[in-house]
């Protein structure tokens, strides 16, 4: 993509109005396109849209005629602390300045692939809160973060530290940085610290994860009653929950503790998948979860998990698709690589199957929703923030052009640009 930074962080002028004329634009996706038209950008939001090509004696434009135009994607799974080549033992030799440096160029592949917003949920300390607050400030550039913090899990489970000695596991995990909690008080008190420390939601292992180093399943951790207490302390501080949940014991706990999201639902079941179907809970399907990952780099119980997990891909899209659940676009980008988001909506397309037009607003209108934020991001409209991306081609015919984009503008600003719309 190296033509494609050509322009990078070209000011887009957030005083003063930038014409950006399309050759087509998809203002709502899973709605009609709506032919050729303008877009007004005036101090980084949407301030009109006019049908045709428009152009205005001393205000700047940006040809796009040739391209498609939509807004900007959102995923709502990524890790941006760490990437599939992230050893066990980096926190020995990673400094908290390393993490946070190693995450703002996760979070610029990202953003440059055209994910102007997303949902990081589980990154060890407090890098990404920084990453979050230096983007909302404008001292960096990046994608607008929406955070979890730390997962909270059970001790020596998903989220917490396994695979090292004990020794080195105290001194590198220590109990209280790792989120692990046990009982309804003390996991409850969890929550209130990440809400205390500026968490925008609340992230949870329910269940055992497939990469982390235990030979244990991908069973139920959390007990009903540390569920109970995690979701009703949340929602009373007005944050969601997201509940990592693989094994359908877990999911199905989850669901009926109340929590907003399930993260996964590699195992989920028909009766499952009805009541979240009835309650309204979202799934995070996560289909490129082990892109990437290459079994001979992983240990013995690791490798079962990803043969198991493996063995079902596809069958939680199926029955979302089947039961009409809230699907909400995310990836997992950490445990499957950053920057290479968009391969997910090949993936939904052919499992689901789910339309192109309902992938892409599952990463758009959808997702917005998942995070509250339909006011400001996941569709062309007045008033929203000027996040758009570019595409050659119909994402509605071929959602695989999703995957080149050819120019991405967040907030008024053009990020990448790339006239000829190639990779």
């Amino acid at each position: 993509m190296s033509s494609m930074f050509a322009l990078l962080m070209l000011a887009m002028g957030t005083s003063g109005d930038v014409l950006i004329q399309a050759g087509d634009i998809i203002a709502i996706p899973g709605e009609k396109s709506i032919g050729p038209g303008t877009v007004v950008v005036r101090d980084g939001r949407i301030a009109e849209i006019l049908p045709g090509f428009v152009e205005r004696e001393g205000v700047r434009s940006v040809d796009l005629r040739t391209q498609t135009l939509l807004p900007g994607l959102i995923d709502t799974h990524v890790h941006f602390s760490f990437s599939p080549e992230t050893k066990l033992w980096s926190a020995a030799i990673d400094t908290p300045e390393d993490v946070a440096l190693f995450a703002f160029s996760n979070a610029k592949k990202t953003l440059e692939a055209g994910f102007t917003t997303v949902r990081d949920v589980g990154s060890d300390g407090y890098s990404i809160h920084a990453l979050r607050d230096a983007v909302n400030e404008g001292t960096v550039v990046g994608p607008r973060i929406f955070l979890s913090g730390t997962s909270l899990s059970i001790v020596g489970g998903h989220g917490d530290m396994s695979g090292l000695n004990r020794k080195a596991t105290e001194a590198l995990y220590p109990y209280d940085y790792t989120g692990a909690c046990t009982g309804a008080v003390e996991c409850a008190l969890r929550v209130r610290e990440a809400a205390k420390y500026g968490a925008d939601l609340i992230k949870i292992t329910s269940t055992g994860g497939i990469m982390s180093q235990q030979a244990r399943g991908l069973g139920q951790h959390l007990t009903n009653e540390e569920l109970d207490a995690i979701v009703t302390t949340a929602h009373s501080l007005g944050l969601k929950v997201a509940a990592h949940a693989h094994g359908a014991e877990g999911v199905t706990a989850s669901v009926r503790a109340g929590v907003d999201s399930i993260e996964h639902g590699t195992y989920l079941d028909e009766e499952t998948a009805k009541l979240m179907a009835k309650r309204g809970t979202w799934l995070v399907p996560t289909l490129g979860l082990l892109d990437g990952r290459k079994d001979a780099d992983a240990s013995p119980a690791v490798r079962a998990k990803m043969a198991e997990a493996r063995r079902v891909a596809g069958q939680n899209i199926r029955l979302a698709v089947k039961y009409k659940l809230n699907i909400a676009f995310g990836t997992d980008a950490g445990v499957s690589p950053h920057g290479e988001n968009a391969r997910q909506f090949r993936h939904m397309v052919e499992q689901g199957p789910m339309t192109p037009m309902a992938a892409l607003r599952s990463a758009t209108v959808d997702a917005a929703a998942l995070l509250d934020q339909s006011d400001n991001i996941g569709t062309i409209e007045v008033g929203k923030y000027a996040d758009m991306v570019a595409v050659a081609g119909d994402p509605y015919r071929d959602i695989t052009v999703l995957e080149h984009v050819s120019t991405v503008i967040k907030g008024g600003q053009i990020i990448v640009r790339d006239s000829d719309g190639r990779p």
